[in-house]
C-alpha cells in the first residue's frame, strides 16, 4: 500500500526513464551514394588495367581518410562529406558477378538509382581519357554486363576510365588482366587523381551541374 502511494506521488522511476524518447539519427535516403570501383580481387590483380575501379575507390578513400572493411560481397568504406553518406565499395564477387554487390549494397543502404556511379575501365577510350555517362550498353564489358543483368536495366551512371586498346589480335584478355606498361605508370597517378575529382563531382551536384543538387 505504501508502495503505491509514494508510486501516485513521485511516479515511478522506471516509467520515466521508458518516457524518455531516444535520440535517433534520421537520414534521407536521398542524401546516401553507392560508388563502385569494379576490379578483381587477389594480389595477382593488383596494378592491372581491368582494376582501375579499384584504384580510384582506393584513392578517393584515402582522400577523406576512410579504411575499408570486409563485409557481405564487399570491401566497404564509408564517409561524409556535403551532407551526405558516401558508400564505397569494391566487390569481391569478381568482375563476372559484380552485380550482386551493387544491387546488395544499394538495398542495404536505400541507396537512389540516380545515387549510383561505377568506376570502370573502358578500351574503347585511349589511355587516360574520361567520360561521365548516365546510363549505355555494357561494350562487351563483364562487370557491366552482370550489374545490367542484375538490376534489369542500364540506366546507372558509369565513370569510364580509358585503357587504350593497344594490343595484337586474340591478345585482349591479356592485355586487359594485364600490368600498366612503364609510360602509363608514369601518368597513372594524375588520371585517377583527376577521376577522383569527377567522382566528387558526380556527389556534389549529379550528372547535371547546372541543378545544383
Amino acid at each position: 500500500m505504501l508502495r503505491e502511494i509514494f508510486q501516485r506521488i513521485f511516479g515511478s522511476s522506471k516509467s520515466a526513464a521508458s518516457s524518455t524518447p531516444q535520440e535517433t539519427e534520421i537520414i534521407d535516403p536521398s542524401m546516401n551514394y553507392l560508388i563502385v570501383g569494379l576490379g578483381n580481387i587477389g594480389e595477382k590483380y593488383d596494378q592491372t588495367r581491368h582494376n582501375v575501379g579499384f584504384e580510384i575507390a582506393d584513392a578517393l578513400a584515402e582522400e577523406f581518410e576512410a579504411q575499408f572493411s570486409m563485409e557481405r560481397h564487399a570491401f566497404k568504406s564509408h564517409f561524409r562529406w556535403k551532407s551526405r553518406n558516401i558508400y564505397l565499395i569494391k566487390p569481391t564477387t569478381f568482375m563476372n558477378l559484380s552485380g550482386k554487390a551493387v544491387r546488395y549494397w544499394m538495398g542495404q543502404h536505400k541507396v537512389p538509382l540516380e545515387n549510383v556511379l561505377i568506376l570502370v575501365d573502358d578500351l574503347a577510350l585511349p589511355f587516360g581519357k574520361l567520360r561521365v555517362r548516365a546510363k549505355g550498353s555494357d561494350g562487351g564489358h563483364n562487370g557491366l554486363k552482370d550489374i545490367n543483368q542484375a538490376l534489369g536495366h542500364n540506366k546507372y551512371a558509369r565513370l569510364r576510365f580509358g585503357i587504350g586498346d593497344s594490343f595484337s589480335k586474340g591478345r585482349q584478355v591479356d592485355y586487359v588482366l594485364g600490368k600498366w606498361g612503364k609510360k602509363e605508370q608514369e601518368d597513372l597517378a594524375s588520371y585517377v587523381h583527376e577521376a577522383v575529382g569527377m567522382a566528387k563531382e558526380f556527389i556534389a551536384v549529379g550528372l547535371n551541374p547546372g541543378k545544383g543538387k
